[in-house]
């Protein structure tokens, strides 16, 4: 039978638990059908909370026995909880659960992968466990003891007692159930120290499964760098004698930030030469990073409730950013950051998931794990960040966690300490918290004598979620550049408040260029008839170079597309002399290179008022690509030679750079050479970003199925290095091909459908392929539908977050809007569909 209907929850009926829990002692004997857990849990009223029934959250639970006091409890299940009458007295209530973690393919709760116990609790996990209040404002101390045939027993905090296939754990600091973990199985620890700044060395484990040994030195190598940078960042001391990381091959995110025991997507963590591209040790950095940075931003200090997911997610994805910046390049990281942010949060913004980063409501909290909670939650930490200045920053985010640590907080307790440093009221700058969609800002300039004045608008597009917005706090930063290249004002912050607000520019000799949203001050979609070849060539801010050189391919773009013009040569001749500017960060140029996604363009035909035509859109990209190719015909082989890169593979800043600028040259150069050198890349390389660019080469040739034979029988063994040779065939195929590819590919023996890499990567790549996934058949539609349904019973979350390949709907022509509503409606028409894809789909369908 279908799930009833799911129940919506507000932010505004928010009631605090009414009891406190003193203390936690759990013990579990594992099995694979019938784990069996024990729960010793002291509880005394809290006299400032509202009356109300006591109530346990509890699912898929087999209660054995349940008592208070030592007294049978007498208690009321339902498929929620339980719920009995408890004195007026603190009391003690204990419970004996059985449960099933071998059966669980929902991978939340206590599951197994691959004959390994792992815990995923965040959001509403711990529940699956056992019966407890499961909700983030309630903290508690956790004693746990674990009885199993496994030489790994592994939980949070600190051990106080291990024998064979017997553990103790305490973690001495309160947590609410979602940050709980356990972990037990055949594991091997790659093993490192760390002194903190006030002399206390912590163990350092990061646990892999056999034969996995290999992979583990680059992430240790990042948590200690995370561990030295929050030290001397934040000034954050790691407090515990212990530290481990658990790499698990079946998880439905990146890494979960459990106290002390943090559980990793192992795509997140494990990394070598020989297996992992430049771009996977840069993400395996930075999640590691985020993971280790929520020890104080999510764990010490936490959220009050699911609404202020943003506090932790928001705050902790910005450090994260900063981490990053730090470690490797400052433009090239705010230049990804934005890439990102229009790509994925601008969607949301703009169709029927918009929401707000603090949203009012929600149905299924695991809906709520997106862009704009983390993407545009950091943005919003950063304008903060922009408006008060470094200083004042870093002494409200002190206070912070001086006066809420131990505590469950709201975006208020964030935002208040900012206003007690300040003295600023920032009751509008909480609108950025409060409001769906993504602002437009429209820049006008005026030239009077020797005065520039710009008049900026800013307008948000309502949507069902902001009917009416009201005017943000924008922060925009400007420099202003001469005719002649020189900087002839530095940056400077505006700050804009109104919904019309004009700055001036006096004393000016002539009339300068104006670079406008410098660093990409602001999360808002610019208007801006600016001098973008002029910018190209002479902007000192790295962002707005780079800003008007995609403005310009993207006009480029646009003008081929309907007006069928050619290429415009001022965008090829700034295009290459950025690129063949041996001054710049090869990163940079790498990113000069790179053309608008086809999503993107999409994006800007539907902004402008045009239908998308996806295969139109390909066929220009192509086109341009051709022209690119030829204006640099004379310098591409340097290019590619200069960067190949011969000593010790590392995969630092610089060298990362040079291998993804001599690949954009290799891109570029075997169209005209059919795959020669790229064949030649192939064969001689000795690490995955230049085996794979090489094999992306030769598929895109036409000489793929060699190669691609090779690779497997290479790499049969790599379940991660076989998940890159599933994705990538499918985000290579012509576009017509795409989804017959994706069925084929589901049809091969190591298609491991329940495994959320292996399905991501096949219907991952296929939503990213814009022309592949619309094709104008529906096929693609159909394709995906087909094995939503089949997911669903077994993963609602994975299935849910992949719903919405669906959302951006409404932009396209009426043929494929009737071809994606039959599919969502086939979808929603499924018997006993989950609450979580059942919620993504009736607002998709809603829009």
């Amino acid at each position: 039978m279908r799930d009833a209907a799911p129940q919506t929850i507000y932010l505004k009926d928010y009631v605090a638990f009414g009891w406190q829990v003193e203390s936690v002692a759990l013990h579990f004997s594992l099995d694979p059908h019938k784990t069996r857990v024990k729960s010793r849990i002291a509880f005394a009223p809290d006299r400032d909370a509202p009356a109300q029934p006591f109530f346990l959250h509890g699912e898929a639970l087999k209660l054995i026995s349940a008592t208070i006091d030592g007294k049978d409890a007498q208690a009321t299940l339902t498929p929620e909880g339980l719920t009995c009458a408890v004195p007026d007295t603190p009391f003690v209530f204990e419970a004996e659960v059985e449960i099933d973690p071998a059966n669980n393919t929902a991978l939340e709760g206590l599951y197994m992968s691959n004959g390994m116990y792992c815990t995923q609790c965040e959001a509403e996990g711990f529940r699956k466990i056992t019966y407890y209040p499961d909700r983030p404002d309630v903290m508690s101390v956790f004693s746990v003891t674990i009885d199993g045939p496994h030489p790994v027993l592994l939980s949070n905090g600190n051990p106080v007692g291990t024998t064979t296939h017997h553990a103790e754990w305490h973690d001495p600091w309160p947590k609410p159930a979602y940050l709980f973990a356990l972990v037990a199985g055949e594991l091997v620890a790659h093993t490192d120290s760390f002194t903190t700044m006030n002399g206390r060395d912590v163990t350092l484990n990061l646990y892999v499964r056999p034969g996995d040994e290999g992979k583990c030195a680059f992430g240790m190598q990042a948590l200690k760098a995370s561990m030295k940078w929050d030290e001397d960042v934040y000034g954050r001391e790691y407090d515990l004698d212990l530290f481990n990381i658990v790499a698990v091959d079946d998880f439905n995110m990146g890494a979960m930030e459990n106290k002390g025991l943090n559980i990793f997507n192992s795509s997140a963590v494990l990394a070598s030469r020989e297996t992992s591209t430049d771009t996977n040790f840069e993400g395996i950095e930075a999640i590691i990073a985020h993971e280790y940075f929520h020890n104080w931003t999510g764990n010490r200090i936490t959220c009050r409730d699911w609404f202020q997911l943003c506090l932790k997610e928001g705050l902790t994805v910005y450090r994260d950013s900063q981490f990053t910046a730090d470690m490797r390049s400052a433009p090239v990281k705010r230049i990804g950051d934005a890439i990102d942010l229009r790509g994925r949060q601008f969607a949301e913004d703009q169709g029927p998931l918009a929401h707000p980063v603090r949203p009012e409501s929600f149905q299924e909290i695991n809906n709520f794990y997106t862009a704009t909670v983390y993407e545009k939650g950091a943005e919003v930490i950063g304008m903060l960040k922009t408006l008060v200045g470094d200083d004042a920053y870093a002494q409200a985010v002190t206070l912070y966690f001086d006066r809420h640590d131990g505590q469950a907080c709201t975006i208020e307790d964030w935002l208040a300490v900012f206003e007690e440093v300040t003295g600023r009221d920032l009751t509008q700058f909480k609108r950025w918290y409060s409001q769906a969609g993504t602002p437009r800002l429209k820049a006008e300039e005026t030239w009077t004598g020797d005065t520039l004045t710009l008049t900026f608008t800013q307008h948000t597009p309502p949507s069902a979620a902001t009917p009416a917005p009201q005017p943000h706090v924008i922060p925009i930063a400007v420099g202003l550049i001469g005719a002649d290249g020189a900087e002839v004002a530095p940056t400077r912050i505006l700050e804009m408040t109104e919904a019309t607000q004009s700055f001036t520019f006096e004393g000016l000799a002539a009339r300068p260029v104006a670079s406008i949203l410098r660093g990409f001050s602001a999360p808002v979609v610019l208007e801006h008839d600016a001098d973008h070849p002029h910018l190209l060539a002479h902007d000192t801010d790295p962002f707005n170079r780079w800003e008007a050189g995609r403005t310009l391919a993207r006009n480029t773009l646009t003008a081929m597309m309907l007006k069928g013009t050619r290429p415009d040569p001022a965008y090829l001749a700034g295009l290459r002399t950025v690129v063949s500017d041996k001054s710049l960060d090869p990163a940079y140029r790498r990113l000069m290179m790179a053309l608008p996604s086809q999503s993107d363009m999409a994006t800007a035909l539907h902004d402008a008022g045009h239908v998308p035509e996806p295969d139109i859109i390909h066929a220009a990209l192509e086109a341009l690509r051709d022209a690119i190719a030829t204006e640099l015909t004379e310098v591409l082989p340097d290019l590619y030679e200069d960067n190949l890169v011969i000593e010790a593979y590392a995969p630092d800043a610089m060298q990362s750079g040079m291998r993804a600028l001599g690949n954009a040259a290799l891109s570029l150069l075997t169209r005209s050479d059919g795959g020669t050198l790229a064949q030649q890349q192939y064969d001689a390389a000795d690490n995955m970003t230049q085996q794979l660019a090489a094999l992306a080469n030769l598929i895109r040739a036409g000489r793929g199925e060699a190669a691609l034979n090779a690779f497997e029988a290479q790499w049969k063994d790599d379940r991660l290095v076989m998940d890159k040779w599933f994705g990538l065939q499918v985000i290579e195929a012509d576009p017509e091909d795409a989804h017959e590819i994706a069925a084929t590919l589901t049809k091969h023996p190591d298609f491991n459908w329940q495994n959320p890499n292996r399905f991501r990567a096949v219907f991952g790549s296929l939503i990213m392929h814009h022309a592949g996934f619309h094709q104008p058949s529906g096929a693609g539609y159909r394709l995906l539908a087909d094995w939503l349904i089949k997911l669903d019973p077994v993963n609602p979350q994975t299935t849910a977050r992949m719903c919405s390949a669906f959302q951006t709907w409404k932009r396209y022509d009426t043929d494929r809007q009737a071809l994606i509503k039959a599919q969502v409606a086939r979808i929603l028409a499924t018997d006993g569909l989950s609450r979580d894809t059942t919620e993504m789909l009736t607002r998709i369908s809603n829009a």
